[in-house]
């Protein structure tokens, strides 16, 4: 196994300095990244979707819980599978508690195109109690680019999608897939895709920050047990 090279904590510190200025370019460049996908236009979802959940059938409306924006998990589950994608297993694991998303008004959920009696004792063997839906008897996966027919034959793929109601209407503003995945799981990198972002004050463009009438970004976390009251 080829490892690190051994030196002294001085010239250690003096290749991390030199690295720590890479990776500030680094950090600019996501944030203007960013910046650009919150400035992306957004598209009107005029058809009426049908899934199944725990309290069953939902309209696309419904999956986001009252909020503002859903993020959505395209998790691989076809109908004839008898457990979910690993790596979507995977995917899902190390997602942080909801409670910070809810608190920048953002709902996270997951859906596949398994039936819900096959999705709830997967979702039970796991262990995960965040929303999950069915979109069997709906063509959502398809419209969203999630099965593929190839060769003749539906195949998955993941993906994550985000959401966003504003005066009665829902609007679609981002997508990603696959590789499109990497690194993502954590509150802030997902509200990074969504049209709202962290909802700090230094975020361009302007005045999204306060779309709440609450404080902004970093002033609103808290203990996940404190946000109810």
């Amino acid at each position: 196994m080829s490892l690190p090279e051994i030196v002294s904590r001085g010239d250690w510190r003096v290749a991390r300095a030199e690295l720590l200025v890479k990776e500030k370019v680094v950090t600019r460049a996501k944030d203007a990244l960013n910046a650009e996908r919150r400035r992306l236009p957004m598209v009107g979802i005029d058809r009426e979707y049908v899934f199944e959940g725990g309290d069953g059938k939902a309209g696309l409306s419904d999956l986001f819980e009252g909020r503002r924006q859903l993020v959505l998990y395209h998790f691989m589950f076809a109908p004839e599978w008898d457990t979910g994608c690993r790596s979507c297993s995977g995917f899902l694991d190390q997602i942080g508690h909801l409670a910070h998303l809810k608190a920048r008004d953002t709902t996270f959920a997951a859906v596949s195109r398994a039936p819900y009696p096959k999705i709830l004792p997967f979702k039970a063997r796991m262990g995960w109690t965040l929303p999950w839906y069915s979109s069997y008897a709906d063509d959502f996966n398809k419209d969203f680019e999630v099965t593929l027919e190839r060769d003749g034959e539906l195949v998955e793929r993941p993906g994550l999608s985000c959401f966003l109601r504003d005066g009665g209407r829902v609007f679609h503003t981002y997508s990603t897939y696959e590789r499109g995945l990497d690194g993502l799981g954590s509150t802030t990198s997902l509200l990074d895709l969504t049209a709202l972002g962290r909802q700090e004050e230094w975020e361009d463009p302007e005045g999204r920050a306060s779309a709440f009438g609450a404080p902004a970004g970093s002033e609103r976390i808290r203990y996940h047990d404190e946000y109810d009251g």
